[in-house]
């Protein structure tokens, strides 16, 4: 990954950047030299005298020819963009630019979910949204309420949320309809606008913070099919995530044991009804079994909200395979990379997982979902106010200004449309 276009000549090339050695990257490579410049006339010997040790060049030296002999989906790893001027990749700044339009596909920013806690529960104080979305430039967020948490707790290990209980009849309805109730306090605090139409996007007001109505996991529908009308018509629910951390009426899950071999009768049936209401489908937390039906029943795209690539992920992982990736891109659909710490270390290491993402399914299938204030341990994108550096580091990832674009935002905006009246 260069700074600027390497031109080759007969004979080595010495190149000089900072390697990085890859662990179980989908996309199959093992190492990467960033930054790369070339050395003029420079040999073994003569980069070891300016700083670098013979066997750390040696070993860049194989790290490039393992990259050179990949296959050809990786040339755009390396391909100039004409966006920035060569040798500014570093200090360029990503800015969106007329008419488009930055979208998180999955946040519960305002602390908008019941606590876990009994003695706070619906009580907890609702903070600031608008504000930090208007300092980082976050035109839309997917605000999703969590119709599972009187009966899920975080697991002895602090690694996941579990299921511990069974819920009573009527209990997972009752708490949507508590937190829907705090989705519109929210709303009407911090004064955002709901997108409830295809149209209310292509006329945004990008001065305007907007709210996309969403739901994770669809445990409030208790199975009743006619619940998705009444939160589409009263509610204003228009992204809805088929399951969450208990295996529900819909399907099974990722992080739990399999119950009914992917996704039910009724699952199948909620996704057709969100298809001919105009509810985008979220397959997050399902596991692959359920997308595959999922897939083979919607006539929309389908999204993914938020996860990361993972070679191998464990039987009780977020994470999914390149396989996985490209069932919902086949769809026409997006995944959304999220912030997990598990994941990366830090907003650079973030930027990379779209990489990876985007040379497995194409940059036309990758977003950004933060799940913000939904994870255990604190995320390395915490707060909006961030997402002009996470623009600058997608930037130094390789990404052109308008991929960047389509990334934060536009791929999402072309799903929505493609799905919602």
């Amino acid at each position: 990954m260069a700074h600027e276009p390497v031109v080759l000549n007969a004979g080595p090339v010495c190149l000089r950047g900072r390697l990085v050695r890859l662990v179980d990257d989908p996309a199959g490579w093992r190492y990467r030299l960033e930054s790369a410049e070339r050395v003029f006339g420079a040999t073994a010997e003569s980069a070891s005298q300016s700083g670098m040790s013979r066997r750390a060049f040696l070993a860049s030296g194989t790290a490039l020819g393992l990259a050179a002999c990949m296959p050809g989906r990786f040339a755009g790893y390396t391909d100039a963009h004409t966006d920035a001027e060569p040798g500014d990749i570093e200090q360029t700044r990503w800015q969106a630019t007329a008419g488009v339009l930055t979208i998180d596909m999955h946040s519960h920013a305002g602390h908008v979910i019941v606590s876990r806690d009994p003695a706070i529960g619906a009580h907890r104080p609702l903070t600031p949204v608008s504000a930090p979305m208007r300092a980082g430039g976050m035109n839309v967020i997917c605000l999703a309420i969590v119709t599972d948490t009187v009966v899920t707790r975080v697991s002895a290990d602090r690694k996941r949320f579990e299921a511990w209980r069974t819920p009573q009849p009527g209990e997972l309805y009752q708490l949507g309809q508590t937190e829907f109730v705090r989705v519109k306090e929210l709303v009407q605090r911090e004064q955002l606008e709901i997108v409830t139409s295809a149209g209310m996007l292509m006329s945004a007001d990008t001065q305007t913070p907007r709210a996309i109505i969403a739901a994770e996991g669809a445990d409030f529908l208790e199975g009743q099919l006619d619940r998705v009308d009444e939160a589409f018509s009263l509610h204003q629910l228009r992204h809805l995530q088929l399951t969450h951390y208990r295996v529900n009426e819909l399907g099974d899950i990722q992080t739990e044991a399999r119950v009914h071999g992917g996704l039910t009768d009724f699952g199948a049936d909620v996704v057709r009804r969100c298809n001919t209401l105009g509810i985008v489908v979220d397959v997050a937390h399902g596991t692959y079994d359920l997308l595959k039906r999922a897939a083979s029943v919607t006539t929309k795209p389908l999204v993914l909200s938020h996860t990361a690539l993972a070679g191998h992920p464990g039987p009780r992982s977020r994470l999914i395979t390149a396989d996985h990736a490209r069932a919902v891109a086949e769809t026409g659909g997006v995944i959304g990379v999220w912030p997990s710490s598990g994941s990366f270390r830090d907003l650079d290491g973030m930027a990379h997982g779209f990489r990876r993402m985007a040379d497995v399914v194409g940059v036309e299938h990758v977003g950004l979902g933060t799940d913000m204030l939904g994870f255990i341990s604190p995320p390395v994108f915490r707060s909006y106010e961030q997402l002009p550096a996470l623009g600058a580091a997608l930037l130094a990832a390789g990404f052109s200004q308008a991929e960047t674009g389509q990334i934060l935002g536009g791929n999402y905006r072309r799903v929505f449309e493609a799905s919602v009246i």
